[in-house]
């Protein structure tokens, strides 16, 4: 299938809209997370333990505030993006997800992948997140080696601190590991 360049340039935009959704979790940049996602974005992340659903903006950086804070420190690698242009003014994508998550406080480190199933939508000249799904394909946590020393640690500085945490429990859902 040949692409006009109007359609490349689209799925140029959506893989640089994905690539600052992972660089704003990774950095808790909330200002450009905010300008990531529609205002009805919906949400569904399914991992080992847990099961996030939530829907909206709001909600959204809430849940990324608080999942990406102080005590913590991450990184997301999407790969192989598959981008499918269904309309003029939206799309879909599958994204192979890679990732270390380590929770300072309570001395974990997980590493894992995940599926990401995304929906698009331009609005007002720009492309958004409109929907964002994953499922985990490896997730596996384990205590983290007091003899690590953290040399770096731009959370710490950057992601909300203890006092300025909201609850979202009640966007998450746990079960036993």
């Amino acid at each position: 299938m040949a692409y006009t360049l109007q359609q490349l340039s689209d799925m140029e935009d959506i893989r640089t809209l994905k690539h600052r959704y992972f660089r704003g979790i990774d950095t808790a940049d909330m200002g450009l997370l905010a300008s990531l996602f529609t205002d009805d974005i919906s949400v569904d992340y399914r991992g080992g333990t847990y099961r996030a659903r939530l829907s909206g903006r709001d909600n959204m950086l809430a849940f990324l505030a608080n999942s990406f804070h102080s005590g913590v420190m991450a990184m997301h690698h999407g790969h192989m993006p598959e981008i499918t242009l269904t309309g003029d003014d939206e799309a879909e994508g599958i994204w192979y997800l890679e990732d270390i998550f380590i929770d300072v406080e309570n001395a974990l480190h997980t590493v894992g992948t995940a599926i990401y199933r995304d929906r698009y939508r331009r609005e007002a000249g720009s492309w958004h997140i409109a929907s964002t799904e994953y499922d985990r394909v490896i997730e596996m946590v384990s205590p983290l080696d007091p003899r690590q020393q953290i040399t770096a640690h731009h959370l710490a500085s950057a992601g909300r601190k203890p006092a300025e945490r909201s609850d979202i429990s009640h966007l998450i859902e746990w079960e036993a590991a």
